[in-house]
């Protein structure tokens, strides 16, 4: 029968300027999202977070903090696609931190590549087309509980970055 992987993610915040930090995907141009990952058997959420966020950023917890934490985020992956041949989709926790660093401590060649690039932005910039469709109503709410963002703007595909 197939489950929902348990799945975290960082919104690494610059406390400063209230930017968040979002990442170009390598292997889907255009695609942006936080750096986030499965839960490994035998990891607790908070485990999986700092190796998530250093794999793919290089960042480690010595420099963010943690700020805030909401879980119960779903999406089902789409036209019946499994994942590992078991997750029929993910249940996501989601935690925001506030990054205590600069730009030049992201690596992201730390590990296994995932990201081409990465930006600061501000939270209302955030645009939908770059999210595939199925993680849009998970984007909604994360943006509307964290942010207090009720309406995320939804561009062509390609339209220009801030």
């Amino acid at each position: 029968m197939a489950t929902y992987r348990p799945n975290v993610a960082a919104i690494l915040r610059d406390p400063g300027t209230g930017k968040i930090f979002i990442g170009e995907r390598i292997d889907h141009k255009g695609s942006w999202q936080f750096p986030q990952g499965g839960v490994d058997r035998g990891e607790d959420l908070l485990s999986a977070l700092y190796r998530e966020v250093e794999e793919e950023t290089g960042v480690p917890r010595s420099l963010y903090a943690l700020v805030a934490c909401r879980t119960d985020y779903r999406y089902k992956f789409p036209n019946g696609k499994l994942k590992k041949g078991k997750y029929c989709g993910q249940t996501q926790t989601y935690f925001l931190c506030d990054f205590l660093g600069r730009d030049e401590d992201i690596n992201l060649k730390a590990h296994v590549q995932e990201f081409s690039r990465f930006l600061w932005i501000d939270p209302k910039d955030f645009d939908l087309a770059w999210v595939p469709r199925f993680k849009r109503p998970v984007f909604i709410r994360v943006f509307r509980d964290f942010f207090g963002i009720k309406q995320l703007q939804k561009t062509a595909k390609t339209a220009k970055l801030p």
